[in-house]
């Protein structure tokens, strides 16, 4: 009985080898491996039912088919993964730039952080040296006081009258005109305000105080005058008029250009006949233009 268990094991031992030798081959061999171990499951089945081996049973060898197969299907699927490998060749990384790390530098001298401010912050040390540098220095000494012509201090009233007198800085000081100075100053405003008159293809808007006399001038204003300039010959010309070309007032000059002279001429002539037609000596030719002609 010890010599036929004997023979029964190395007979199972050279089947299990034939097997795995067999699935190392190609796909083509794994039909001839399950025959072959079909065929010999039946004659180890045969020689353990004629032998009585309970040693080596059934089970024991299916799975040890079981473990040659899945050997088996783990080769066939590495070599398929070998056969579809592509050798990709990627072309070379560009050289990655340097890090610009300049190092430690000095603290900034602005410091641009929400919470610059905040005296948890600041250094105290800093804040007392720039206190006791303001608390040390002296105060400038106060101004002295402005002084009218006599010599004399100006006076709250009269600090306040001055005022008045001008538009402010905001305004380029612009002077508020002298009450003597106004009528003459109004026949000069008054014939810029008639500038619509001067051109019939021109509409102005009209002003606020036109048409109320003195009281409707502005509080702060002033008459300009054209500065001369030299000219290549010293000739006259728009910007440089000659003594005998200059007038003293606007009218004198709005009068002397004959255009404009042309032109209020012939309005003035239209006037003319619209109240002429209608002023003294007219009433009969009215009421004969109102009969009947029947």
């Amino acid at each position: 009985m010890a010599s036929s268990t004997l023979k029964g094991k190395e007979r199972a031992i050279d089947l299990v080898e034939e097997e795995l030798s067999h699935s190392d081959s190609e796909s083509g061999s794994e039909s001839d491996a399950s025959s072959s171990s079909s065929s010999s499951g039946s004659s180890s089945d045969s020689d353990s039912d004629s032998d009585d081996e309970p040693e080596i049973t059934k089970e024991y060898l299916d799975s040890l088919l079981a473990k040659a197969k899945e050997n088996a299907l783990k080769r066939q699927q590495e070599q398929q993964e070998d056969k579809e490998e592509e050798i990709l060749t990627l072309e070379a990384e560009p050289p990655s730039m340097p890090s610009l790390d300049p190092g430690n530098l000095p603290t900034p001298y602005l410091n641009l952080d929400r919470e610059a401010a905040t005296s948890s912050k600041l250094d105290p040390e800093v804040l007392k040296a720039q206190k006791a540098v303001v608390f040390s220095a002296p105060q400038p000494p106060p101004p002295p006081p402005e002084l009218n012509k006599d010599g004399k201090p100006i006076t709250k009233r009269e600090k306040k009258a001055m005022k008045k007198l001008t538009a402010g800085p905001d305004w380029f000081n612009l002077p508020a005109p002298a009450e003597a100075d106004l009528p003459r100053l109004h026949r000069e405003v008054e014939a810029m305000r008639l500038h619509n008159q001067l051109d019939p293809k021109r509409f102005y808007r009209k002003e606020e105080g036109e048409g109320k006399g003195i009281k409707g001038l502005p509080k702060y204003f002033a008459i300009g005058k054209i500065v001369t300039s030299n000219t290549p010959f010293n000739t006259g010309s728009t910007d440089n008029l000659t003594r005998a070309e200059r007038k003293r007032t606007l009218v004198d000059e709005l009068v002397d250009d004959a255009e404009a002279r042309r032109y209020a001429k012939r309005k003035f002539n239209d006037l003319q006949t619209t109240r002429g037609a209608r002023g003294r000596g007219t009433l009969q030719t009215r009421q004969a233009a109102r009969r009947g002609k029947w």
